[in-house]
């Protein structure tokens, strides 16, 4: 990638620590109480090098060891119990935070303004919600939190090195200082990194969702091996950059290994030396040693966090991206024409038409965001460590398409009214603007005289039936679609609604099935796994509808436990008609 190509495009989502923050606090609870056990490990841990000491002294003066010995004991076992404690409470709060992430981001998805799900991939949408909240969990149970309360360990060991020789404990801390300057410094390439893997990973899931809820079309075509092909090319791409943050992250880990390594040679020789030339005791040479493993331990643990909390934030970056992005109705009181929301029935007028277009011109303004490629990500990793650390991603290209120009027309109260038009001649888009899916680029939209940017959304809506023109059905029984707009309904409700849709057949033979199974054994286990199931092959020529008992004899618990048929993902066991009848069934549920 050249250097014009990438100061041309915008940076890729990113987020600072300051942001993580809030999403830690929301398990204040066992935030405090990991802290605290972190606090009282570090005191036991402390105490145990200086008790030890104390052990070493009284062997070289051969004076008995007393009750010491039993103390050090009880310190060790209640150090390991503390540190399994902690890390159950670690682990459950980093599920907590994992949750809190998923309930803010599926809150502000099925908020998002239409305008954005033109713009953005479903796939992408999806892995959002689950592979990027996932890895806030590594921030907790990858040391942020033990790390923190590692600071106690790590200090208080500084101290009591420093107190025995402050020579020895100068030269190692060099060591360890520089260190940490080196895993700062590649740390801060693994968040971009991560950003780039996240945004491949949405990309993969986006291209399998594609292909697996357009099937039967490529089967058809005969496309298997291509949809294949480009589905494992994505899957490729995420493995490069998966590689590269697992590249940069083994570095830490030799860093961290050295630094150990060092540390622990110089304080043998240097160590060795001075016990030699009488300037400290071999009791303080030990002291010294278990010290610094006790310093390594919470620093092997800040190394591990950084990179922790750089991963996390490339992730939540993405997540970011879509909290803060407005919700669908953010704006509506600065949008509205009376400056507030009013209800309908205080401006309502008698007189005027049901629905009015007022000089309505619309432009469609959606794409999905042109990514640069991955490979191109790859290889500038190698010689643009500005184009690396930036994780850039090309900026949206909206491809604008003008639908509506200048329409004006009245539909009055109490009238039936057609639309009719070729393809693309606004028909869809017209009634989504009725919906305030969109709002116009100019002119205004009236409902009952009243302009519909006055109005608030959910009222708007409930005045409304809308039935699709793809009619969506969603994965579960007739009852969790039925029940969609109306939750309160009742079952003799929803039967009633089926029948005037001309679905009565399909849930009666249904029902037949259940009968039939009756029969056949002293109980019903199970509702039907889908509509118009039979208990085995054999039985299914008998359960036609030539031979279903006439609808009076159909038990009313039947029709009831019919309404539990499954429909299959996106509706694949109803007929498209059953599909369309099953959508307006819906609508007429909710009565508007």
């Amino acid at each position: 990638m050249s250097g014009a190509q990438t100061t041309g495009r915008r940076r890729g989502p990113r987020a600072s620590l300051k942001q993580l923050v809030p999403y830690l606090l929301t398990q204040r609870g066992p935030l405090t109480l990991a802290l605290a056990l972190g606090i009282v490990g570090a005191g036991t841990s402390l105490a145990q090098p200086v008790l030890l000491g104390q052990v070493i002294e009284r062997v070289q003066l051969s004076q008995p060891l007393g009750v010491l010995l039993v103390i050090l004991s009880v310190l060790v076992v209640v150090d390991a119990l503390l540190s399994g404690f902690q890390h159950y409470v670690l682990q459950r709060m980093g599920e907590g935070v994992v949750l809190h992430s998923r309930r803010t981001l599926i809150a502000r998805i099925l908020r998002l303004p239409i305008g954005e799900f033109d713009r953005r991939r479903t796939g992408d949408l999806v892995s959002r919600v689950g592979s990027d909240t996932t890895l806030l969990r590594a921030v907790l149970t990858q040391g942020m939190v033990e790390a923190i309360s590692g600071l106690l360990v790590f200090f208080g060991a500084l101290i009591g090195m420093l107190v025995i020789d402050p020579v020895l404990f100068g030269i190692t801390f060099s060591v360890v200082v520089i260190a940490l300057m080196i895993v700062v410094a590649v740390s801060a390439k693994i968040r971009p990194a991560v950003t780039q893997a996240q945004q491949k990973v949405g990309d993969l899931a986006a291209q399998v969702e594609r292909s697996i809820s357009s099937i039967r079309t490529i089967r058809a075509a005969g496309a298997t091996h291509r949809e294949q092909r480009a589905t494992e090319a994505e899957a490729e791409e995420a493995y490069v950059l998966g590689l590269k943050v697992a590249k940069i992250s083994a570095l830490i880990v030799p860093i961290s290994f050295l630094a150990l390594q060092l540390s622990f040679l110089v304080v043998l020789g240097l160590g060795g030396y001075r016990v030699a030339i009488g300037a400290i005791g071999i009791a303080q040479l030990v002291m010294f040693i278990v010290f610094l493993f006790l310093m390594v331990a919470p620093l092997g643990q800040a190394f591990g966090a950084i990179a922790a909390v750089n991963q996390a934030l490339g992730a939540l970056g993405r997540i970011q991206e879509i909290v803060t992005t407005p919700a669908e109705n953010d704006h509506d009181v600065a949008l509205a024409p009376a400056g507030r929301i009013v209800p309908l029935a205080e401006q309502a007028q008698p007189d005027a038409p049901a629905i009015r277009f007022n000089d309505v011109s619309f432009t469609y303004r959606s794409a999905a965001p042109a990514r640069i490629d991955a490979r191109e990500l790859v290889r500038s990793g190698r010689g643009g460590r500005g184009a690396w650390r930036d994780a850039e991603a090309a900026p949206a290209e909206i491809v604008e398409t003008s639908v509506l120009k200048n329409v004006s027309f009245e539909i009055a109260r109490s009238s039936r009214v057609a639309l009719v038009g070729p393809s693309g001649a606004g028909k869809s888009t017209t009634l989504a603007l009725i919906e305030r899916f969109y709002d116009p680029d100019s002119g205004s939209i009236e409902l009952h005289g009243v302009d519909l940017r006055n109005l608030d959304r959910g009222e708007l809506r409930a005045q409304l039936g809308y039935v699709e023109q793809d009619a969506p059905v969603l994965a579960g029984s007739l009852r969790d679609n039925l029940l969609l707009g109306s939750p309160d309904a009742s079952d003799a409700e929803c039967i009633r609604v089926l029948r005037a849709v001309n679905l009565g057949g399909l849930l009666e033979r249904t029902a037949a099935n259940l009968a039939h199974i009756g029969s056949a054994s002293t109980h019903i286990d199970s509702a039907p796994d889908h509509i118009g199931s039979a208990p085995d092959t054999e039985n299914v020529e008998s359960l036609g509808e030539s031979n279903l008992p006439p609808t009076s004899d159909i038990a009313a618990a039947h029709l009831s436990r019919a309404l539990d048929a499954e429909v299959g993902e996106r509706g694949i066991m109803l007929s498209g008609g059953e599909k369309q009848r099953l959508a307006i069934a819906r609508t007429l549920l909710s009565a508007p």
